[in-house]
């Protein structure tokens, strides 16, 4: 956990930063409240977060610093594992740069008093222009998290008598040792940036080797089924360079046969043209006899009827015959229809239904005897009694022509 935004001496503050930007600034117990899992910041959602510990003296100014990492999960709460004791780090950690109270302490990858914690911090930026302390000061300069600054209290002045070594050397040995102080630092970061870059370098060379290494097993898999492909089409090539050659030799045996059956065929083609010959007058003398009997069919259906007759009595009194047919009740025969319907008075009776023959015959044997008809283990119909259905039009077979047990299901 991160102590209180005011210590006795001074107040703590955590920074997020953004290269060397400060992104994001809050007090150490708003931070704590994010490393408790009470609330999360969704826009860091999946995103490792370098962040500064920043504790301040009354008059805000900078005392420490600690450079640390921490990690915000998918739903952007801070890593409940997380655990850098960065307080007692900040109490502990070398000098470091003058930011205005004298060198501050100082902890960071390149600069830890625990070797274990290094892998989990940072080094900030020293490079004119983008130098991390400087972005840190005026950030604290702006005084966002509204810090009350304490005035440092006045003290007297008591002349001593012990010789004192002039103010001019001992400044420029401060300055002399402050400047060799961050010299060191910066090159120790930049050692780190060095290695950081020489890590990533050595990583992408990782990544693209197994890449490349990838690709090769591809083309290499690839390659194999080419070659797999060109045996196969080669042995496929030779089996048909063979079937060629067979149907080459089997071309010149049927050549040889037909040259000896060219004699043979042509007999056989004389005599196939002397039996189409004679098949084709047999056809035309049958053709003649189909349309002498279509035009005795046609006077005879067209004739007068014989005088004195029954038919010549039906036509010349205009007398109209009529019969009686199940589903359909009296049809009156008119005298053109009387020999239509004498031949096949089912078919004209189902004609007038608006039914084929089949499909008539099917209803009359229902109507004649209404009972169900489906074939038993022995083969013969159930027999069950079913209801009668008296139009035609209306029956079904299969259903209306079924008891209950044996019906059909009726389709739309």
């Amino acid at each position: 956990m991160v102590s209180a935004d005011q210590a006795s001496d001074g107040y703590s503050a955590v920074f997020f930063m953004d290269g060397s930007n400060v992104s994001r600034q809050m007090r150490a117990t708003e931070f704590g409240a994010f490393l408790d899992g009470y609330v999360g910041l969704s826009d860091l959602a999946e995103t490792d977060v370098r962040a500064v510990l920043v504790n301040l003296g009354g008059d805000l100014l900078v005392r420490s610093l600690v450079f640390f990492r921490i990690y915000f999960d998918e739903e952007g709460r801070a890593d409940s594992h997380w655990n850098i004791p960065i307080e007692k780090l900040a109490l502990v950690g070398a000098k470091g740069p003058d930011m205005g109270a004298g060198p501050i302490r100082l902890v960071c990858r390149s600069q830890c008093p625990d070797p274990a914690v290094a892998p989990e911090l940072w080094d900030p930026d020293m490079t004119p222009g983008s130098n991390t302390f400087q972005f840190i000061r005026k950030a604290i300069e702006a005084n966002s998290l509204k810090f009350r600054k304490v005035e440092p209290a006045q003290e007297e002045q008591i002349p001593t008598l012990a010789a004192e070594p002039p103010q001019a050397e001992t400044a420029d040995r401060a300055r002399l040792a402050q400047l060799i102080r961050e010299q060191r630092l910066r090159i120790k970061t930049l050692q780190s940036v060095h290695r950081d870059s020489l890590a990533d370098i050595q990583r992408e060379h990782r990544l693209e080797m197994q890449a490349l290494r990838s690709e090769m097993s591809a083309l290499e898999q690839k390659y194999e089924r080419q070659r797999l492909s060109n045996e196969q089409l080669k042995t496929r090539l030779a089996e048909r360079n063979e079937q060629y050659l067979t149907m080459q030799e089997q071309i010149a045996r049927n050549a040889e046969q037909d040259v000896r059956q060219d004699a043979n065929s042509d007999a056989e083609m004389v005599l196939i043209r002397e039996q189409l010959e004679r098949k084709k007058r047999e056809l035309e003398v049958r053709d003649e006899k189909i349309v002498a009997l279509e035009q005795e069919n046609y006077d005879l259906r067209h004739q007068e009827p014989v005088e004195n007759s029954v038919m010549e009595q039906l036509q010349r009194q205009s007398v109209f015959l009529v019969a009686y047919h199940a589903g359909v009740g009296h049809l009156t025969l008119p005298y053109e229809d009387i020999e239509t319907y004498f031949r096949n008075p089912v078919a004209y009776a189902a004609e007038r239904c608006g039914l084929n023959e089949p499909a008539y015959r099917e209803w009359l044997e229902h109507y004649e005897n209404p009972v169900c008809l489906h074939p038993g283990d022995d083969g013969e119909p159930c027999g069950e009694p079913v209801m009668r259905v008296s139009q035609p039009a209306d029956f079904q077979a299969g259903t209306d022509d079924r008891c209950e047990k044996h019906r059909e299901p009726v389709t739309a």
